[in-house]
């Protein structure tokens, strides 16, 4: 008995803290204008509209440069500006596409390394309501020393205030804050007893934007 009370205990917090990161994603929307930083990252996503904040965050001077995290390595760069409509001159000046991560941590070590080779200290990041969380954490194991401004934009697909309300909210926003859970572990671990390896900036100009696709 005392092992299923346990277990309901434990049911009992997980489900409060899924409610709290309900609400956390639901409040996160309209964005509120973020300081100007040294450059601006989006995490690619089944929508383009990520990449499009991040454009007009930069056209208005919020950064001086964008990286496309996580970007397709079979999409070229006149295909992305399609897809994205309008980049204005921005684009061909300032957008670095990255093409190596394949996940939210491989997004981290890719801005990070992107970050160190332009020796940035702050970066505005630009990705979906329900991903900031999960993003933010993930960011800031990589590169702990910069200051990160969180732009979430919101899911068109996803009703962040009655997520609950359907069977693809529900289980969207149950995966995502397992998934936040499982990193928040990881650090807690992490600041216990190991030491984070260090990124530096990449030996190459990898993220170049003349070595673009």
């Amino acid at each position: 008995m005392k092992g299923l009370a346990f277990l309901l205990v434990l049911l009992l917090i997980w489900a409060a803290g899924l409610g709290a990161f309900g609400a956390r994603v639901a409040n996160s929307t309209p964005a509120a204008d973020p300081p100007a930083a040294d450059g601006v990252v989006a995490l690619t996503g089944a929508s383009s509209l990520r990449i499009e904040m991040a454009v007009q965050l930069l056209e208005q001077g919020q950064g001086k440069r964008l990286l496309v995290s996580g970007v397709n390595p079979d999409v070229t760069r006149p295909e992305l500006q399609a897809v994205a409509h309008d980049f204005g001159r921005a684009f061909n000046c300032c957008v670095d596409l990255g093409f190596r991560a394949a996940n939210t941590q491989g997004n981290a070590r890719e801005t990070a390394n992107w970050v160190a080779y332009h020796h940035y200290r702050s970066v505005i990041v630009v990705t979906s309501d329900y991903h900031i969380p999960r993003a933010m954490l993930e960011l800031h194991a990589a590169m702990p020393g910069v200051k990160l401004y969180p732009y979430p934009v919101v899911t068109a697909t996803l009703d962040a205030r009655r997520w609950w309300s359907t069977t693809e909210g529900a289980r969207r926003m149950t995966v995502e804050y397992c998934k936040f859970l499982v990193i928040l572990g990881r650090e807690g671990i992490v600041r216990l007893g190991g030491k984070r390896e260090t990124l530096t900036a990449p030996a190459d100009n990898a993220l170049n934007p003349a070595n673009a696709q």
